[in-house]
């Protein structure tokens, strides 16, 4: 397990289980990807397995032009949309796609999720952006993602009638943003059936997203 790559694939392996613990995805839909470090390659799930037969070993080694390098089964239908996100936006570590049922009724209304919670703002600085529509199957959807998320400060872009793609430093913070996504979406929609949920000012949505991260939570010994 010394092998980067080997420990990619236990991450990405591992990470999966947590879209099902947080009921992002039903059946086979969703995925998880990550960057090797150091490498031109990515790690992301096959196409149409079950997630209870999802193991370090099934998962593909692929390279950032979408092409397996490595594994015995197809990799995801969505692998050339994470490849293009690897391509185009050197910073992100991480990509995933889930299919969670709130977010999604956002997509499916075309609507930006607003920013008119703390948490929102902790995470996301702004809105949850709509990206446009696009097919499934070459990197259409990719280009979406970066188009929408390049000069946002958003790791969340709601892409139209489809579905969530997050990013992240790794696949880790792409996984946890792709969990608060759904439950900011659940919140203000919830808040939206008593009336209209207020705004929260610009200048204070800065402050909380700066103090959220780069102060919150256990700091470095250095810092």
């Amino acid at each position: 397990m010394n092998d980067p790559i080997d420990l990619i694939r236990r991450q990405v392996s591992d990470l999966h289980q947590e879209l099902v613990r947080y009921q992002l995805v039903v059946w086979t839909a969703g995925n998880v990807s990550a960057r090797v470090p150091g490498e031109d390659l990515m790690v992301i799930k096959p196409s149409g397995v079950s997630y209870d037969e999802l193991t370090p070993e099934a998962m593909i080694v692929c390279d950032l032009d979408g092409k397996v390098v490595e594994g015995a089964h197809s990799p995801s239908s969505d692998t050339a949309a994470h490849a293009y996100v690897y391509r185009h936006l050197p910073e992100v570590g991480g990509v995933v796609h889930t299919h969670s049922t709130y977010a999604c009724a956002w997509a499916a209304r075309g609507e930006a999720v607003p920013c008119v919670l703390t948490a929102m703002a902790d995470e996301f600085g702004a809105e949850i952006p709509v990206g446009p529509f696009a097919l499934i199957g070459d990197d259409s959807i990719g280009r979406g993602i970066v188009d929408t998320l390049r000069d946002h400060r958003s790791p969340a872009v709601l892409m139209k009638s489809h579905g969530v793609f997050t990013v992240g430093k790794d696949a880790k913070a792409a996984v946890k943003a792709a969990v608060m996504c759904e439950d900011v979406a659940r919140t203000v929609h919830i808040s939206r059936q008593l009336g209209e949920p207020l705004p929260i000012a610009q200048a204070h949505i800065d402050a909380l997203n700066h103090r959220y991260q780069h102060v919150y939570g256990q700091q470095s010994a250095a810092r």
